[in-house]
């Protein structure tokens, strides 16, 4: 039987670091032995139920190059692919739970059931729920309900000996039957829970692999049980380790950001991001803007290779020095027996560090189109760009290569895109570098006349005009090239002086320095 997995979101929500990592773990095992992977969306829970939600999740994945074989927007032989549009099937099911005796109505209160449960803790022992209040036959159910009493469906769980699995990622597991709770399948109000619906739907939809994280361990009985009731094969589990908090055992979690927030390099990569995402007018209150979250990363840039590089070994290694993978050899190297058992602690300082290597290795032209999108957005250029205006970003792409870590890094070079007559000076670069200085306006002017008679206007050359220039003046290159950096980017950092003044050409360069010289005239 070919192999099939399955990632069932919840649409409440953004894509989570850990819960990608799952999907990337779902979607590697099953491309590596030839089989499909299926997403299906766990929408159950109605209260929790955000429509809208799904589409950043189909979004995210699309992104991250994750494909599916089955599930929304791309259907298939077993849908639907949502469980809020299969509930006629999860009942059928309970009846026939109901009909074998796996399954009983039960028409306690949940006062009555925490009164036991109070009861069992006072006197030292486990609690175990009496079923007082199971209906056993008609008679019963007619007798509760007359008392004003709604039921729900528990299922009727062993009370001795235990279940032994054989987990791919943590070996032999051993759960004691009388442990277990007579779980709740089915609401009062017909509803049914996640626990009935994913064991139907991996039955369903054929899921020969259960590939998921370690804390759905613990539904693992109740769900084989269930699965066992029905007399339907069981798919194989592996139960793969949570991703934790940089530097902790603890879970990550994407309510815990202000938490996060004081380790440093977790500030240091929202920072970034929250800078970009400032630049190109977006609300940075929004929730998305969360590197616990996935669409943060493609929000400001990063690559989905790196991402999912990086992803990768969360959990995985093939040896001990092996860190970069293409997509193609992820596919290839990847086996559940290579799983650690160990939480993975989320690292941003590393993620970061695989996207500049990323990004680095990225050809001119591809690196050039992931950065068109933010320049785009912020309004610097035109949509489509012109042609001019994808060359002269190529230009800067190129100069600032290793300074551009991630896509929307772009942004930080925003000043060869605005017009002269618009460009912003910082105002403490100009007090600086051009009025504080007495030499540099007499020097920026004269430097003006140079650059005006400057025959090929190229970085090489102007290289050249410049020692001219520092010799025939007998200044230090230091008086000159900061004045002149102001003068036509208006701040003190940036890529190669000769290279910016080539790219901006000799048009713009003039009527830059022309506009410093304005911005450094003492004020009347």
């Amino acid at each position: 039987m070919a192999v099939r997995t399955r990632f069932a979101p919840s649409p409440t929500g953004y894509l989570h670091i850990g819960g990608v990592r799952t999907a990337l773990f779902n979607w590697l095992f099953a491309r590596q032995q030839g089989g499909q992977f299926v997403l299906r969306i766990d929408d159950t829970d109605i209260q929790r139920n955000v429509s809208e939600s799904l589409r950043p999740i189909l979004d995210g994945f699309r992104w991250l190059g994750i494909d599916w074989d089955e599930g929304p927007e791309v259907d298939g032989p077993h849908g639907p692919y949502f469980q809020s549009q299969r509930q006629a099937r999860y009942q059928s099911v309970v009846d026939q739970l109901l009909a074998v005796g796996a399954a009983y109505r039960d028409f306690a209160t949940p006062e009555e059931i925490q009164q036991e449960r109070q009861a069992a803790e006072q006197s030292g022992m486990s609690f175990v729920y009496s079923r007082r209040w199971m209906a056993t036959c008609d008679a019963d159910r007619r007798r509760f309900e007359s008392d004003g009493r709604r039921s729900v469906v528990r299922l009727k769980m062993p009370r001795e000996g235990a279940l032994v699995l054989e987990d791919l990622v943590r070996g032999r597991v051993r759960f004691a039957w009388e442990a277990e709770q007579d779980h709740v399948i089915q609401r009062s109000d017909g509803t049914c829970l996640y626990h009935l619906a994913t064991v139907v739907d991996d039955c369903d939809f054929e899921i020969t692999h259960v590939i998921r994280a370690e804390e759905h361990l613990s539904n693992t009985p109740r769900q084989v049980f269930i699965a066992q009731a029905l007399n339907t094969a069981l798919p194989r589990y592996a139960h793969v380790p949570y991703v934790a908090e940089p530097g902790s055992k603890t879970k990550l979690s994407k309510r815990k950001l202000n938490k996060y927030l004081k380790h440093r390099d977790f500030a240091s990569v929202a920072a970034h991001g929250m800078s970009i995402a400032r630049r190109m007018g977006l609300d940075v209150s929004d929730e998305t803007f969360n590197p616990v979250l996935v669409d943060f990363y493609r929000r400001v840039g990063f690559l989905p290779d790196a991402v999912l590089n990086y992803l990768l070994l969360l959990g995985w290694s093939l040896d001990d020095k092996t860190e970069r993978f293409t997509r193609r050899e992820m596919i290839r190297h990847f086996s559940l027996d290579r799983v650690n058992r160990a939480p993975a602690g989320f690292d941003p300082a590393k993620l970061m560090a695989m996207q500049q290597q990323a990004m680095l290795a990225l050809p001119l032209d591809k690196k050039t189109a992931a950065t068109m999108p933010f320049l785009t957005t912020a309004g610097h250029v035109a949509d489509p760009p012109r042609p001019e205006e994808i060359d002269r970003l190529r230009a800067v792409v190129e100069a600032a290569s290793d300074r551009i870590r991630v896509a929307g890094d772009i942004l930080d070079y925003d000043d060869f895109f605005r017009p002269d007559d618009a460009l912003i000076y910082d105002e403490k670069a100009v007090e600086k570098r051009l009025k504080r200085p007495t030499e540099a306006v007499p020097l920026l002017k004269k430097l003006r006349g140079r650059l005006a008679e400057v025959q090929p206007f190229s970085a090489d050359i102007l290289d050249e005009e410049f020692r001219a220039f520092v010799a025939e003046e007998a200044i230090k290159i230091g008086q000159i090239i900061h004045a002149a950096r102001v003068a036509v980017t208006g701040k003190t950092v940036g890529f190669g002086l000769f290279d910016t003044l080539a790219i901006l050409g000799r048009d713009s360069t003039l009527a830059r320095i022309d506009r410093a010289l304005q911005e450094a005239a003492p004020t009347q």
